[in-house]
């Protein structure tokens, strides 16, 4: 049974945290499992409810406990659970659906209409002490695979999702624009796939440098000229032909970022929108038609796309870790989404109320 805080950190409206010790969450059906969450990691859209309020049409009315990005330990399960155990060390898929709508039944049920998603209004996220889950959204974690690394398979998933969507193969040319921490796993899940070539563009030198050393072959710095000139300069800095990439992914959402990227994908090539930013942007139709560019959006994550994350990381081709700037207490928890708002960091971890140990790995 749950013993220990529920402290939650809530926003409770725009640019308004707070901490509240909630309820214990009372397990709803046999089929679910109660999780005390060790570590959650935090996304740009965190930030993003914390900075405006809302994502779209996505508007935060009431108070809403923060967070997404978690792994934990089970410590109850329900009768007719099978898969788990109490003490079985898990991350959270963070999403769920009806598995009756036709997305659901056709095995796309990130597109399911009533989903209910953490930390997207009106649900409540994980950054709390205690998260019940329907066990088959919950993924045990291999023995090697540690709490703090499965807090990273969330933002893994996306970027899996991402480069299936693009169906990258070995020996393809891949250019990643945007290195945040989506676009970063995307260099790296396209790597992992036999990608041969990964350019990862951005307009900040450091996150170059990372990405360089993480999982990028080139890196390029944008600069501040014509889309095409950019793609040409782009491509040329790579060492690809000048009549572009196989595949170009947008992490971004910046305009001039699609704009560059549907410049630099080849005739015939496949460009993948990841990034959301404005709702409505000038996008060059021309070099997406007379290039009969196969182009895609990718929404979060379906099926496979967790198993596969832990699967990455298990054998040790992609290392999570590495995007881990920092591990701090729930306490400093608005610090950290401080941090995080300033770009001073690529991925900071949050340690559950409960968790009695705070260290880097």
């Amino acid at each position: 049974m749950a013993s220990g805080s529920n402290l939650s950190f809530i926003l409770k409206k725009q640019d308004e945290v707070c901490f509240e010790d909630r309820p214990v969450p009372k397990l709803k059906s046999d089929k679910e499992v109660l999780v005390a969450v060790n570590y959650t990691g935090i996304c740009g859209s965190d930030v993003h409810y914390w900075c405006h309020g809302a994502i779209g049409s996505y508007v935060v009315k009431d108070p809403m406990v923060l967070g997404h990005e978690s792994a934990g330990t089970i410590i109850e399960v329900g009768k007719g659970v099978t898969t788990l155990k109490a003490g079985d060390r898990v991350a959270l898929e963070p999403g769920y659906p009806c598995r009756h709508c036709e997305p659901c039944l056709s095995g796309h049920y990130n597109l399911c209409p009533e989903m209910r998603f953490a930390a997207t209004p009106p649900y409540d996220g994980t950054l709390t002490g205690y998260w019940a889950a329907p066990a088959d959204f919950c993924y045990k974690l291999p023995e090697h695979v540690s709490l703090q690394e499965g807090a990273l398979i969330e933002p893994l998933a996306v970027g899996v999702h991402i480069v299936r969507q693009a169906a990258v193969t070995p020996g393809q040319s891949v250019v990643v624009m945007g290195a945040g921490p989506v676009g970063l796993l995307c260099a790296a899940v396209a790597r992992a796939f036999g990608a041969s070539t990964v350019v990862s563009v951005d307009i900040i030198e450091s996150k170059l440098e990372f990405a360089k050393s993480f999982s990028s072959t080139h890196t390029y710095m944008s600069q501040r000229i014509s889309a095409e000139d950019n793609a040409a300069a782009l491509l040329k800095s790579a060492g690809l032909p000048a009549e572009g990439a196989d595949v170009v992914i947008d992490a971004s959402g910046a305009e001039p970022s699609i704009q560059t990227a549907l410049h630099t994908v080849r005739r015939g090539g496949v460009y993948v929108q990841g990034g959301m930013g404005r709702d409505n942007i000038t996008f060059p139709i021309m070099a997406l038609c007379l290039k009969e560019v196969t182009a895609k959006g990718s929404f979060r994550y379906g099926s496979g796309d967790y198993k596969l994350a832990i699967e990455l990381v298990a054998q040790g081709k992609i290392d999570v870790k590495k995007l881990i700037s920092s591990v701090v207490p729930f306490d400093q928890a608005e610090t950290a989404f401080s941090k995080v708002k300033e770009g001073q960091v690529i991925k900071i971890l949050i340690a559950g109320p409960n968790e009695k140990e705070v260290k880097a790995p």
